[in-house]
């Protein structure tokens, strides 16, 4: 326990919010209203922005949105999958001809944009520290009855860049019960990813680390690579698929038949869904499945859901559900270990 809070004070260490700055951005409505704020970012279609006078951060509709100015840099990203950064400006819109986004890039180029394809937009800054995002998530339950208690952590960060990203994340499941043994999950996932000069396409890394006491691993090591297209790429919904090569070190605890390592090399499929509803909810999947290539017929396959329900400000309610299958163990151990949890996210950064 004392370790994985040690863990947790360090991954806080390295990240934080950024730092406030002033509220000199502009934000005209269609229907004339204009106010001075500092604009936080655009997601799912809805415009961030902070006022000093409101406590939190509000909502706006992105489509209701007329014109913007921020000297502030922002990553700004289209469904074509294209990133820019620059600052924001928008030239005043005449008529139903469609609004248009104009970036100041730092090399003093003018990059223009029609407003509807643009679909996220993040701050960004020169500073190292202030470019991550991320959340930490806490649960816990406990029944007297049968002297039951669980409790869930989870933690993710991650650092955008024009043309890449990086992102790491750390979940941890405890459960005990009075006549049965203590059960722990913990794991810890490593991507980057960059975007390829075609419209969509990227190669990405990732490394997996999965402890599981209900299957008897002791340290099951993943790393993989491919290439990926983002199949879609809207402001409420990004659909994602990834194929390439992995290979798998697999320790299992003592008392487990020989071999107690495994090394297997397979296939990788990854997808990733995410859908998003006005800033309300939304709803994250991702799927990894690795056909063994040097065991053919063996299958593992990984699988995490998150559902988000906006509480307050930067908090939410969450369920979880995560799984990890093999449907060839060793013998006396099992082929999978899946659960259920729920609590509540704290988000950091721009998120």
């Amino acid at each position: 326990m004392n370790r994985k809070l040690l863990l947790l004070g360090s991954f806080l260490m390295l990240v934080g919010p950024l730092a406030a700055r002033e509220k000199t951005d502009v934000l005209v409505m269609r229907n004339g209203d204009r106010l001075t704020c500092e604009i936080k970012g655009l997601d799912t279609d809805v415009l961030h922005v902070s006022l000093s006078y409101v406590l939190g951060t509000i909502s706006v509709d992105w489509s209701e949105v007329d014109h913007i100015e921020s000297k502030q840099l922002f990553l700004v990203k289209t469904q074509a999958g294209r990133v820019y950064t620059g600052t924001l400006g928008m030239p005043e819109s005449e008529g139903a001809r469609p609004a248009k986004i104009e970036i100041l890039e730092p090399t003093s180029q003018v990059v223009v944009l029609d407003k509807s394809q643009v679909n996220k937009m993040e701050e960004t800054a020169e500073n190292f520290w202030q470019r991550f995002n991320g959340q930490i998530g806490l649960g816990g339950i406990y029944n007297k009855g049968n002297q039951s208690a669980q409790y869930d952590l989870s933690a993710d960060v991650v650092y955008p860049r024009e043309r890449w990203s990086a992102s790491a994340g750390y979940t941890s499941n405890f459960s005990s019960s009075t006549g049965a043994s203590i059960s722990t999950r913990n794991e810890i996932d490593l991507g980057a990813e960059r975007l390829l000069r075609w419209d969509n396409w990227y190669y990405t890394g990732l490394a997996d680390f999965l402890q599981s006491t209900v299957q008897r691993i002791e340290l099951q090591s993943t790393l993989g690579g491919g290439i990926g297209r983002y199949l879609k790429n809207s402001g409420r919904l990004t659909f994602q698929v990834t194929g390439g090569l992995g290979w798998q070190d697999i320790n299992y605890e003592s008392g487990v038949a020989p071999p107690l390592t495994q090394q297997v090399a397979s296939a990788l499929v990854a997808s990733q869904l995410n859908l998003y509803y006005f800033d309300k909810t939304n709803l994250n999947v991702s799927a990894l499945l690795l056909p063994a290539l040097s065991e053919p017929g063996r299958v593992h396959f990984n699988l995490n859901t998150s559902y988000y329900i906006k509480l307050w400000r930067k908090f939410t309610w969450n369920i979880t559900f995560y799984g990890n299958w093999d449907n060839r163990p060793p013998p006396g151990s099992s082929g999978s270990n899946y659960g259920t949890s729920s609590g509540l996210t704290w988000k950091f950064g721009n998120r």
